[in-house]
This record gives C-alpha cells, structure tokens and sequence, in this order.
C-alpha cells in the first residue's frame, strides 16, 4: 500500500479522542488545552509554507499518546500546511512501512507534500531519553512525572520542528 493511501486511510486527532468517552479522552484533551507553545514557535509554525504529513501511530489508552499527540494536534491548528492522521499499531504493522526495530507507540512519521519521510518521533522526546539513559533514579522520577503533566510538550515541539527544518 502507497503511503498516501494508508494516511488517507487514518482518522483525524477528533476521531481518535472520540474512540474513549472516559478518562483517556479527557486527558488528551486536558493535555491539549493546556499546551502554551512560546511564541517564537508558534511562529516557526506558522513559518511552515509547505505541505507536511505527520502519519502518527497511536492508541487512546497510551500515556504517551496522550502527552504528544496533542502537540501535532496543537500545531495543525496554528498551520493548515501541517495534515495528520492517525492508525493503530495493529495498522501500521500491517502495512509495509519499515522504521528502526520495534515500532512503538507513539510513532510520529513525517513526510513533505509528496510522502517522502522527513523523518521519525518514537515514543519520548529526545530530553526525556536523555533523562531515563542518564540512569539517575531519582532525576528520572522527577522528570518523568512532570512529562507526564504535559511539561515537555515544549521538547516534542521543538523535536517535530527540527525533523521538518531538515527539509530545506
């Protein structure tokens, strides 16, 4: 399957969130409303004058899911250029995407207008892999309960960005 057909193929941020009515649903949507981008990233955002696809690997019940995928969804709104969707694990298994070793959820994959990959989010921003590689316990607990807050949406950001900058 082209990798156009399977994005056409996924749901929009609306649809997934739609997939739980409890306390999953809440959360991303929690996640979602608190997020304050600074402003010199929203306009990077809005900078973005071509087409992006973000082809997100998720599920609702996901504690990663609902940290990041609210980012994407965040930053859509800011810039009609940037399109998603979202497919199970089950799917993007399924189809004949290959990504380094296991693919793990969330899997942030992002192509230019034409589906060319851009490149890949895994699960955390690369921050938190620093924190738990570092193999400090007790900064790992720390930072690990504010990433699950939602502290670190600014990092997945920043992360997202710098994969699309890599286009020019």
């Amino acid at each position: 399957m082209q990798i156009s057909n399977l994005f056409e193929s996924g749901m929009s941020f609306d649809q997934f969130i739609k997939t739980d009515d409890e306390s999953y649903r809440e959360k991303s949507l929690e996640v979602l409303e608190t997020i304050n981008f600074e402003e010199k990233d929203i306009e990077k955002i809005k900078s973005i004058d071509e087409t992006i696809n973000i082809l997100i690997c998720g599920e609702i019940w996901c504690a990663d899911c609902m940290i990041n995928i609210p980012v994407i969804e965040k930053m859509r709104m800011y810039n009609e250029n940037i399109n998603i969707s979202i497919l199970s694990k089950e799917q993007i298994e399924e189809s004949d995407i290959k990504l380094e070793g296991r693919i793990k959820s969330p899997t942030f994959i992002v192509y230019d207008k034409d589906f060319n990959e851009l490149g890949f989010f895994i699960e955390h921003p690369k921050k938190i892999k620093e924190i738990i590689e570092s193999g400090n316990e007790s900064n790992f607990l720390v930072n690990i309960r504010k990433y699950r807050k939602g502290e670190y949406t600014g990092e997945t950001l920043k992360d997202i960005l710098d994969i699309i900058n890599r286009r020019h």
